[in-house]
């Protein structure tokens, strides 16, 4: 038994540390919109003025996003198809771990059992956050398709590690654009 937990111990802490660093997306569209005839974007700046996030951040954001469009054919343009803009939100989640080892309680009688085993909880607390992506046809300024990614932002000094997390939200928000209905 016990070698059994020694050997799972690694295996779930690999699960942990992965479902922390994972996005969870949701989007949501028009279903009358047709996203065929969308080819150009270009930034909605008054959306991106408001998002509460550093400015630095904003830019790492857009330039993903940017690369993202590029590479799935969009081109940037003065009079735009679509409008695109974000806006972020954040809240500090908490999450309780708590540990039982050893003891119990059972038939028979073990010489090496002492006690009732030990609890320990450890706490850990970490700023989960969203970003939304906005599409918005810019003929009519409506909302026509909304990404939202959801995860652990790592507060962290590594700008490397922090742009690779903005890219990996962004193109991982980006992959349900268009929606499964457009391409029928």
């Amino acid at each position: 038994m016990k070698a059994l937990k020694m050997a799972l111990a690694p295996i779930f802490a690999l699960v942990l540390f992965s479902s922390c660093t994972s996005v969870r997306v949701l989007s949501d569209y028009d279903k009358e919109a047709n996203f065929n005839t969308y080819k150009t974007y270009a930034f909605y700046k008054t959306g991106i003025d408001k998002a509460q996030i550093s400015d630095l951040d904003k830019k790492r954001i857009l330039k993903a996003i940017d690369a993202e469009m590029s590479s799935r054919g969009f081109v940037k343009s003065s009079t735009p198809d679509i409008l695109v803009s974000i806006f972020t939100k954040e809240k500090e989640r908490v999450d309780i771990y708590n540990n039982y080892w050893g003891g119990g309680f059972g038939w028979g009688w073990n010489p090496y059992y002492f006690g009732n085993g030990f609890n320990r909880s450890n706490v850990s607390t970490s700023t989960e956050g969203s970003l939304y992506i906005d599409l918005i046809d810019a003929k009519n300024k409506e909302l026509v398709w909304q990404g939202r990614g959801i995860g652990t932002l790592n507060n962290t000094n590594n700008i490397e590690k922090k742009e690779q997390r903005i890219k990996e939200f962004v193109s991982q928000i980006l992959e349900a654009y268009p929606p499964a209905i457009a391409s029928n």
